[in-house]
């Protein structure tokens, strides 16, 4: 290795690009891809398509890609599938249950000569006065008690409130009471004797 001498620039060289070649260090005068073809383009055919691009597909006169092709395919699957959904088709065998409506019967004080005969189930009356304000389980079969005469104050909830208040009185102008919202001596006493029938 006598009479080489070795070069060193001073960093690591390996991913440096070579220096392309002269037209005089390659000879004759002729180019370095004088008679090559060109390499990153696609030979194309008469109408200008490339030769040999088999991922090609023709519909409707267009040519697409296998790529458009793809994304048009998974388009229209998609359209599909949302139209089915939409329809319900997914949703299984379960039919849709009806809405369901709470019935109540009301009288209305208008007519306090004319009464429903309607057997009520066995349903007690409060042991106790009441009045707006009150709560606990004697408000809680108050709320019972007008509910299975159809003077239904909503959910009995124990709370002696505006809706049960509301019922009371409508209950006691149906019975000729005072109708002040109060269950006092003479509403109680009225209530035990329409819910014993």
């Amino acid at each position: 290795m006598e009479g080489r001498e070795e070069r060193d620039p001073g960093y690591d060289d390996w991913f440096d690009e070579p220096e392309p070649l002269t037209e005089t260090q390659t000879g004759a005068g002729r180019s370095v891809y004088d008679g090559v073809e060109e390499v990153w383009v696609v030979p194309e055919d008469e109408a200008g398509r490339p030769r040999g691009h088999r991922g090609e597909i023709v519909i409707a006169g267009r040519t697409l890609t296998t790529a458009q092709a793809a994304i048009l395919g998974g388009s229209v699957i998609a359209l599909v599938l949302a139209i089915l959904a939409a329809a319900g088709v997914f949703s299984g065998n379960k039919t849709a249950a009806p809405p369901v409506t709470p019935t109540t019967l009301q009288t209305t004080a208008t007519h306090s000569t004319s009464t429903a005969t309607v057997t009520p189930p066995a349903t007690q009356a409060p042991a106790q006065t009441l009045k707006p304000g009150d709560t606990g389980s004697q408000v809680t079969i108050l709320q019972r008690a007008l509910a299975t005469l159809g003077y239904s104050p909503g959910k009995p909830d124990g709370d002696y409130g505006p809706s049960t208040q509301s019922a009371v009185e409508s209950f006691q102008s149906a019975k000729g009471l005072l109708a002040d919202g109060i269950v006092g001596p003479e509403t109680l006493a009225k209530l035990q004797q329409e819910l014993a029938g």
